[in-house]
């Protein structure tokens, strides 16, 4: 998978270089935005890249999470998820079947804090059940 040239120089910029390996995570994880873990992503780029290996899932993980072009998604004390989704968003956990899925944030949401206190970032979590495990539940 080829990627963008804003990606390519974000990369450079942040003084990493794009490698086959990095190209293969990233390339994966764009394509589909379900939050793999590091095995997960390891048995997917496998398929494209067959002599890769665990280690190498994980320092392309660690690199392209330093750069700011993939984040770490933290569910209890379950296994770390990733997501190449950039965008202001949180995360939303099914308790049932175990998927995350992305939660747009709303513009107008403000929070009711004490004077002084400034957000520079929030990272909110709901837990539920996603459609189809609320459908089947019915």
């Amino acid at each position: 998978m080829k990627l963008s040239s804003d990606i390519t120089q974000h990369l450079a910029a942040s003084g990493i270089r794009l490698t086959k390996q990095r190209e293969q995570v990233l390339g994966v994880l764009l394509q589909k935005r379900d939050h793999p873990t590091a095995g997960e992503l390891f048995l997917r780029v496998r398929r494209h890249v067959p002599s890769i290996s665990l280690a190498t899932i994980y320092n392309s993980l660690e690199a392209l999470v330093d750069c700011g072009l993939v984040k770490q998604v933290h569910v209890d004390r379950a296994a770390t998820r990733f997501c190449a989704n950039l965008m202001n968003h949180s995360h939303f956990y099914c308790n049932h079947c175990g998927t995350v899925s992305d939660i747009s944030v709303p513009r107008d949401s403000s929070w009711n804090l004490p004077p002084g206190f400034v957000v520079t970032q929030a990272d909110v979590s709901l837990r539920g059940a996603c459609p189809n495990c609320s459908k089947n539940s019915l």
